[in-house]
């Protein structure tokens, strides 16, 4: 199986392919149109902040390409912000495969968002022999709202989605890449899809 993650300067993608090789896939990272556009599965890490990274992707032709692609494509916390419609750090239009916002938590809690806490209410394949209440692993100032999207919730002030999924575009506002044996099998699921 080929499995390409997308580089473009924002990810956090040393973890990811560590994550990837204990499932005995050894993923290409690569910013190169043919190379994802041809892989079986595409990843689209992120850490950071949005408007640059929405740059960085323009810059090298990535932002036109991934809302194209036909395989499964799996984007990981800045990466779930970057696919939905629009995040409000730094007023950045993002790709718009989601049709949803992202917001700043209100600062009534301690932001970012950091640690363990529980995914509830999961869909899709994804989730697969994963039980609700699981504890996944966060760190993020800014969440997508809940939408038609949402195939997975948590609570941290306010309920907002911790995965989204439209057709063969998948996201997860955790690090499955950080969360143990629940984030290792939510990974494995997404290879199988």
């Amino acid at each position: 199986m080929k499995v390409a993650v997308i580089k473009y300067n924002a990810g956090n993608i040393h973890s990811v392919r560590l994550a990837l090789q204990r499932l005995g896939v050894d993923p290409l990272v690569t910013n190169d149109h043919e190379t994802i556009r041809s892989a079986d599965k595409v990843i689209f890490p992120g850490v950071g902040e949005a408007s640059s990274a929405m740059e960085n992707i323009r810059a090298n032709g990535i932002a036109e390409l991934l809302p194209q692609l036909k395989q499964p494509v799996l984007g990981i916390c800045l990466g779930l912000q970057l696919m939905c419609r629009y995040s409000e750090e730094n007023d950045t239009e993002c790709l718009g495969i989601f049709d949803t916002a992202v917001r700043r938590f209100p600062p009534q809690e301690k932001v970012p968002h950091m640690g363990w806490n529980t995914i509830d209410s999961l869909k899709g394949d994804l989730f697969s022999d994963i039980a609700s209440g699981s504890y996944v692993y966060f760190v993020h100032s800014y969440y997508a709202e809940l939408s038609e999207y949402t195939v997975a919730t948590t609570s941290y002030i306010l309920p907002f989605s911790a995965a989204l999924q439209k057709d063969n575009f998948y996201a997860v506002q955790f690090h499955p890449e950080k969360s143990g044996m629940v984030g290792e099998q939510i990974l494995r699921n997404f290879l199988e899809i």
